[in-house]
């Protein structure tokens, strides 16, 4: 099973203080998940920004039905600019997410470039084909949506 890449930008019409200091903190990620994952955050991140090397273990249902246990390490900060997750527990043989920052007129474009494997050999890529690349792409859609439909008390971008 191959690696699959996928990037996604967007533009936030936010000052780059204010989108860091909101996706730097972990407890925001509900807002950003689609409901149907019943996504449930298990570390106690309340008030908490993230750091190198924070682990934070959730509760989520990729596929309706399917509870699993997720963990992720955060790897590499660059206050500002980027952070990295990466999957260290969970349905991927691989998750790497980077989130990347740049300040711009009037704004920030914040990237996501993810970097995903499926595991399970061909019956992985099958599925990968029928089901999961699908659904990855359904995650960023919603949290693309949830961003632009004024996110965090912020006004529509």
């Amino acid at each position: 099973m191959p690696v699959r890449r996928k990037e996604w930008k967007q533009f936030i019409a936010r000052p780059l203080d204010e989108v860091w200091n909101y996706f730097s903190r972990p407890e925001n990620l509900n807002e950003i998940t689609p409901p149907d994952m019943a996504f449930e955050i298990l570390s106690p991140v309340a008030g908490v920004s993230m750091y190198e090397g924070m682990l934070i273990r959730y509760k989520v249902s990729p596929f309706r039905g399917i509870k699993m246990n997720w963990v992720t390490e955060i790897t590499h900060i660059k206050e500002g600019q980027y952070f990295v997750d990466e999957q260290r527990l969970g349905p991927y043989a691989l998750w790497h997410h980077e989130h990347h920052f740049e300040e711009q007129d009037g704004g920030v474009m914040m990237t996501d470039l993810l970097h995903y494997q499926v595991p399970y050999g061909i019956i992985g890529a099958i599925a990968d084909s029928l089901v999961v690349n699908r659904r990855v792409e359904e995650i960023f859609r919603f949290r693309r949506k949830a961003i632009a439909g004024g996110l965090g008390g912020w006004a529509p971008c």
